[in-house]
C-alpha cells in the first residue's frame, strides 16, 4: 500500500512556521521569499514568525490564547512549512516549543478513534490530510548531510521531526528542502537558492511524500514492532517505509 498523493490546488492554504532570531540573515530572507513564492502560486498564506513574535516556548500547562491562535492556523492549512537552521543536529529551541505547547493532546495526538478506542498516530491523528515541508539551513557542505556523510543523511537527521512528530500527528511529511554551505551564500549566488527553493514550492502540491508505514496490522505486530517480513533485510529508520 502506498501513501496516495494529495493534490492542493490553487487557493489553498499554507502555514509558514519559521525560526530565527536574526532578522537579516539568510533564513528570514527566504521566509519572505517563500512565502512570496507561494502567494505568486496561488495560495493563501498565513504566518508564524516565532522570533517576531515573542513565542513562549515553555510548556508549564496546557492552552492558552496563544495555543489556541496557532491551532486555528495548524486546522486551518493544507500545508504547513517549518523553516529553521541547524542547530545541534534539531530545530531552535523556540519552535520545539511551539510543538511542545501547540500539539496538544486531543488535538494534534491521542484523538480517539471511536471504532476502535484507540489513538489515531503514524498515518492517522488531529492533523492527518496536511503536508509538511521542513525547509533547514546547515553551515556544512552538502556530502556531510547525505548517504554517506558524517552528519547522517538529512532525513535520519530530522527523523523525530519527520516521523516522530509529523507523520505520527497524520501529517504527510515531505522530504526535507536542505539549504547547506547557508554562512557562504551572498548576493552572487542567492539567485540560484531561491530559485530552487521556488522550484520546490511550485511543486509541493504534487510531490510524493516520504513512503514512511502507516501504523497497521499489516505491517507491526501488536509490541509495535515491524511484522515478518516487512522490510526484510533493513534495519532502523529505512525499515519503516515502503520499499520500492
Amino acid at each position: 500500500m502506498r501513501q496516495s498523493v494529495v493534490r492542493v490546488a490553487p487557493g489553498m492554504k499554507a502555514l509558514w512556521v519559521s525560526a530565527h532570531p536574526d532578522r537579516g540573515s539568510l533564513n528570514c530572507h527566504l521566509h519572505q521569499f517563500g512565502v512570496r513564492a507561494l502567494h505568486a502560486e496561488g495560495w493563501q498564506v498565513t504566518e508564524s514568525d516565532l522570533y517576531a513574535m515573542d513565542w513562549d516556548p515553555v510548556l508549564r500547562e496546557e492552552g492558552g490564547a496563544d495555543v489556541e491562535t496557532e491551532q486555528r492556523k495548524l486546522a486551518d492549512a493544507d500545508l504547513v512549512v517549518l523553516q529553521f537552521p541547524l542547530w545541534w543536529y534539531g530545530m531552535p529551541a523556540i519552535m520545539k516549543g511551539w510543538i511542545d505547547r501547540v500539539f496538544e493532546r486531543g488535538f494534534a495526538y491521542d484523538v480517539m478513534d471511536p471504532a476502535t478506542g484507540r489513538a489515531r498516530k503514524y498515518g492517522d491523528g488531529g492533523l492527518v490530510g496536511r503536508r509538511a515541508l521542513t525547509i533547514v539551513t546547515a553551515g556544512d557542505r552538502p556530502g556531510s548531510l547525505g548517504p554517506r556523510g558524517i552528519s547522517g543523511d538529512i532525513e535520519d537527521v530530522l527523523w523525530p521531526t519527520l516521523h516522530g512528530t509529523l507523520w505520527y500527528t497524520g501529517m504527510s511529511a515531505l522530504r526535507p528542502h536542505l539549504i547547506t554551505q547557508a554562512r557562504d551564500v551572498n548576493a552572487s549566488t542567492i539567485e540560484g537558492v531561491e530559485r530552487e527553493l521556488a522550484d520546490r514550492l511550485r511543486s509541493v502540491a504534487d510531490e510524493e511524500p516520504i513512503g514512511f508505514l502507516p501504523l497497521d496490522e499489516e505491517f507491526y505486530d501488536h509490541p509495535i514492532r515491524l511484522c515478518e517480513g516487512v522490510s526484510p533485510g533493513l534495519t532502523g529508520n529505512a525499515a519503516h517505509r515502503f520499499v520500492t
